[in-house]
């Protein structure tokens, strides 16, 4: 099958070929993965321009995804990939293996900068999910940093330029320009755009954007960065969201009050105390949904009130196949222990087989933790629901593990559904997800490609 772009898709892959370094934020299911692919064909095989292209990924898209795409088209498959994964042995036999692209894990960044350093050896650097280096702070961050200079072709992409607010974009956008549109240091880059926020007398928690700071901040990396959303490209069905109240049972509501006035629950088998803000709204967390963990990580059931709930959305779907996401493993435990109770076919994603499955049909309710199926799986076969048993504080963990649904292929509206414990930390979790999702959304919107050739065909570029 030959590889025939949309519009969209062939201004993406002429401005790859074109910048030296350019960051694609396309939301999920635009094919950022066959977009890049193309490029790199062109720059390798048709201008000489690249030798050898590193791709860093999250793991599970490390192992096959890159390649699993390049092999279904045929003007691509010519590629040849070497998966530099595993043991130090087997990473180093793989960088020493004859190959066009070699594709890394992001946790292994640091091993390659230390094992190379100064004898780079790639001239052009991917780095899909492009978010994983949103932090200043990490290692991962610093390592490729301190490698840029011996890096002539970047490409950053991902469909979450900032997951967590305006701050998140610094990093990622210094990787791009090496400091020429945001600053070459991160504190210069928040006083000239934020104020301290929320503070104590000696301690600034955050920081707030300046007035008019999105706006600044969004001129000043609109010519490296392409944003897309698909909305705007692709005939996608709706995706409904729907929150189910939980109720606590009067038990269950004195517990939870108990644990966040004193940070001390008492149960029979023995007192779990909480000694820190963090981990106080962690055993929150866990005790809005049911059960909470001990210091030995034995878990204590609490209540059954969101199990109820989530048992009476099932019978409502009247048969409908639901992908049911679960925070902590106590979640999955007890989630597992009631629908084994019902006539449902019920699994836990584990692999490739799992997917089959559910796609195939032979799966009605199929448990999964968001991190495990956030990139790269395609469940749009396999229905249309989505139940969020309990919510994380990652907006990129949450789109994604949407768009496992929500995506190309998909013929029918998707429905997530968000069961709330009303009074508790499930409430401050969907609106803590709402606030950065407009964030999001303000980033998205305000660097959308202007791209006269897409909408009205007349092959002006930015």
């Amino acid at each position: 099958m030959i590889f025939h772009p949309h519009p969209y898709q062939q201004y993406c892959i002429s401005q790859v070929i074109r910048k030296p370094a350019i960051g694609l934020f396309l939301d999920m299911g635009l094919g950022k993965t066959s977009i890049t692919l193309s490029a790199i064909n062109e720059l390798k095989y048709g201008r000489f321009e690249v030798q050898r292209v590193l791709v860093i990924a999250p793991k599970k898209v490390a192992e096959a995804t890159w390649q699993r795409e390049a092999a279904k088209w045929d003007n691509l498959k010519h590629l040849r990939f070497s998966t530099v994964l595993g043991g130090v042995s087997s990473r180093i036999r793989a960088l020493n293996t004859p190959a066009d692209i070699y594709v890394i894990n992001r946790e292994n960044v640091v091993w390659l900068v230390d094992y190379y350093k100064n004898d780079w050896p790639f001239d052009m650097v991917v780095c899909d999910e492009f978010s994983s280096f949103k932090s200043h702070r990490a290692k991962r961050f610093k390592s490729l940093s301190a490698i840029r200079p011996h890096i002539k072709r970047i490409v950053g992409l991902t469909g979450t330029p900032s997951p967590n607010g305006l701050e998140d974009l610094w990093s990622q956008v210094y990787l791009l320009d090496r400091g020429v549109r945001l600053g070459r240091y991160y504190t210069h880059f928040r006083e000239m755009y934020f104020e301290p926020g929320r503070r104590s007398r000696d301690v600034i928690y955050e920081y707030d954007p300046k007035d008019g700071a999105q706006d600044a901040v969004m001129s000043r990396i609109d010519d490296i960065c392409i944003s897309m959303k698909a909305s705007d490209y692709l005939q996608l069905p709706k995706c409904i969201y729907d929150d189910v109240p939980v109720v606590l049972s009067p038990k269950a509501k004195k517990a939870y009050r108990e644990l966040e006035r004193t940070m001390i629950l008492e149960l029979p088998e023995g007192d779990i105390d909480v000694t820190s803000a963090a981990a106080l709204s962690n055993k929150l967390q866990q005790l809005a949904n049911g059960a909470i963990y001990d210091d030995d990580h034995e878990a204590h059931e609490i209540h059954d009130c969101k199990i109820e709930a989530f048992l009476e959305l099932v019978e409502k779907l009247n048969g409908q196949h639901a992908l049911v996401f679960y925070n902590f493993q106590h979640d999955r435990e007890r989630l597992m222990a009631a629908l084994k109770k019902t006539k449902l076919r019920c699994r836990i994603y584990k692999n490739a087989d799992d997917e089959k499955a559910w796609n195939d049909g032979d799966v009605d309710i199929l448990l999964a933790h968001p991190a495990s199926t956030g990139y790269g799986l395609n469940l749009q076969q396999g229905g249309h629901h989505i139940i969020w048993f309990g919510l994380n504080w990652s907006l990129e963990l949450y789109q994604q593990a949407n768009k496992r649904l929500h995506r190309q292929g998909q013929e029918n509206p998707v429905i997530v559904h968000h069961l709330i414990c009303a009074g508790t930390r499930d409430e401050d979790l969907a609106d803590a997800l709402g606030k950065k999702d407009a964030i999001q959304a303000y980033v998205i919107n305000s660097l959308k490609a202007r791209i006269e050739s897409v909408r009205g065909g007349s092959g002006n570029e930015k």
